[in-house]
């Protein structure tokens, strides 16, 4: 068994508008996690994001995806293992940060054991650990993905985008996803859902081909932001204060995060979306990001 390995896995951004449950982008944002055979029991350590807050036993997510792995392979838990978490994604953001945690434990546990899962045997565990693949597909293989599940299959579709940036808020708003999916209606109207089709569709055209101006005119939705949207104090200001300065804005996940995607600078635009929530007496923090064409991997 390996000594020690490191898995970087980047933060991601999904559904970007209509592509519900089906679509996400990898940013360039990284949380990292070392996992080391010290023969001290299992030892968690959490720096950075969550610090503090995020259970350093095998409550831990990163933990217990290494355990599902194990499980899975039908070997033990090493007795003698530390992981320690070095986390710049943050937490309950919409910014992927379970998804990352996930993907983490499964590769890290995945590496020590010499690598005997393949990625679409991780991407499965993910999902079910998860309950969606869109962000762990992201991550995994970085770019822009198109996930979609056939009975016990993930069909991945993976596209390079170029030349586009990201601004991303996270208000100081506690929306747990699951409150964020409760909010959503079991049944739509099928002109929503013909709304939403043909959108998502374009949504990956324009990302793939560069053509900024339709991606503006796409990332509209009517399956979930209308509803998660009134959960999001701010929210709706961000977004319209994001757009009015050219950028295609939506809510990044469940939320509460917004991310903007532009061809030029974003400095203004984060800093233009944290005042709109700082204005509805909401505090926020923002970051200037690339679209990863990297995905999750060992350092």
């Amino acid at each position: 068994m390996t000594e020690s390995v490191t898995v970087c896995v980047p933060a991601t951004t999904a559904n970007l508008g209509p592509g519900f449950d089906c679509m996400a982008l990898a940013l360039d944002l990284w949380n990292q996690a070392t996992f080391s055979l010290t023969g001290q029991g299992i030892q968690i350590e959490v720096l950075g994001e969550g610090s503090g807050n995020i259970p350093e036993n095998q409550k831990n997510l990163v933990a217990r995806a290494a355990l599902f792995l194990f499980k899975k392979q039908d070997k033990p838990m090493p007795a003698g293992l530390k992981i320690t978490c070095i986390n710049k994604i943050p937490l309950g953001s919409g910014l992927g940060s379970s998804a990352a945690a996930c993907l983490a434990g499964l590769m890290g546990a995945n590496a020590l054991l010499g690598t005997p899962a393949t990625n679409e045997e991780l991407l499965r565990m993910c999902n079910e650990l998860e309950g969606h693949p869109d962000n762990a597909a992201a991550a995994l293989l970085g770019g822009l993905i198109v996930v979609v599940q056939q009975g016990s299959e993930l069909l991945t579709q993976h596209y390079s985008v170029q030349g586009l940036r990201i601004a991303a808020v996270v208000p100081k708003i506690n929306l747990p996803t699951a409150v964020a999916r409760a909010a959503l209606p079991a049944k739509v109207p099928l002109n929503d859902a013909v709304f939403n089709l043909g959108r998502t569709a374009l949504v990956v055209t324009a990302l793939r081909t560069g053509d900024f101006d339709l991606l503006r005119k796409v990332v509209d939705d009517r399956l979930h932001q209308p509803y998660r949207i009134k959960m999001i104090s701010g929210g709706g200001a961000a977004l319209a204060a994001a757009r009015e300065l050219g950028a295609a804005a939506f809510i990044s996940g469940a939320g509460p995060g917004m991310v903007a995607v532009t061809p030029n600078d974003p400095d203004p635009i984060r800093d233009a979306m944290i005042n709109a929530f700082n204005q509805a007496g909401i505090q926020a923090r923002g970051w200037s990001l690339s679209i990863s064409e990297k995905g999750a991997h060992l350092a």
